[in-house]
């Protein structure tokens, strides 16, 4: 009986992996999520167009975060974005082997994962309490810039995937790093596109609008240091995106440029190869 379970548990392993690899991979797109909502809360709190009559605990929560200068979220998640940011501009890759995967490595990214995972998760539910989504307040950013952003957030997604969340899983599923797989990568991107689609691409601009619509009714005097770095870390996932789109159409260059030299090269040898032949 025994032997039975652990077949059968070894058999789906890889399945689990893939499950919670990716469960845990939407958190920092779930954290640009709570962010927007933050972001939201914070100007209609201003406006006062949130006042409950009896306080649930779930709109004294989010006035609570609103007030704090800046939230842990907002540092973790800046720190997260400025190294995917500067990963993206080396062109690194984790090629970590198991062997020689470092202990303290493990050990910071179980610490940055479990913060993460607390602050999401008490942040999300807090707004769906509060009944806040985020709001583009009928202002909306061009269609490159939220094309940029989505890029962006796929290759910060991508990021935090391989360096955080899967040596985590591998090591407690498997005690080591064991190799990407295509179909990890797949789905993964398949469930940031379903999350995209459904939420973000509709609430995340209120990192962007917030600061817009306050500017316009205030002349930027209600605007706040929590505002401000929401509006910075929706643009440096936008450069991020530009990086990578500018690296992509070198790649191109480099390869159209490689095919004609190597075209032109084969034709000088055809020519030489001619006149060997008519000086016979």
């Amino acid at each position: 009986m025994t032997n039975s379970i652990n077949n059968i548990l070894l058999k789906w392993k890889p399945t689990l992996q893939i499950f919670t690899t990716t469960l845990l991979s939407l958190l920092l797109p779930l954290s640009f999520l709570l962010l927007a909502r933050i972001s939201t809360a914070g100007y209609l709190l201003s406006r006062n167009d949130i006042v409950p009559a009896d306080e649930p605990p779930s709109t004294v929560f989010f006035s609570l975060l609103t007030s704090i200068p800046l939230t842990p979220l907002h540092i973790l998640v800046s720190l997260l974005c400025v190294a995917s940011l500067v990963h993206t501009l080396n062109d690194g890759r984790n090629s970590v082997s198991p062997e020689t995967t470092a202990r303290p490595r493990l050990y910071t990214a179980w610490i940055v994962l479990c913060t993460l995972q607390v602050c999401v998760g008490l942040g999300i539910e807090g707004s769906i309490g509060a009944g806040i989504e985020g709001s583009s307040f009928g202002h909306e950013t061009n269609l490159m810039c939220r094309v940029l952003f989505f890029l962006g957030l796929h290759a910060t997604t991508v990021w935090w995937w391989r360096a955080i969340v899967k040596p985590v899983v591998d090591d407690t599923m498997f005690g080591v790093e064991v190799a990407e797989r295509w179909v990890e990568r797949v789905v993964m991107g398949g469930s940031l596109g379903g999350l995209w689609w459904w939420r973000l691409r509709d609430e995340v601009e209120a990192l962007v609008v917030v600061v817009e619509v306050k500017r316009e009714m205030g002349g930027g005097g209600g605007v706040g240091v929590v505002d401000l770095m929401g509006w910075w870390l929706y643009y440096l996932v936008v450069t991020i995106g530009i990086v990578r789109v500018m690296k992509w159409l070198i790649w191109c260059g480099v390869v159209l440029l490689y095919q004609k030299v190597e075209v032109e090269q084969v034709r000088d040898d055809d020519n030489d190869s001619l006149r060997v032949e008519e000086k016979v």
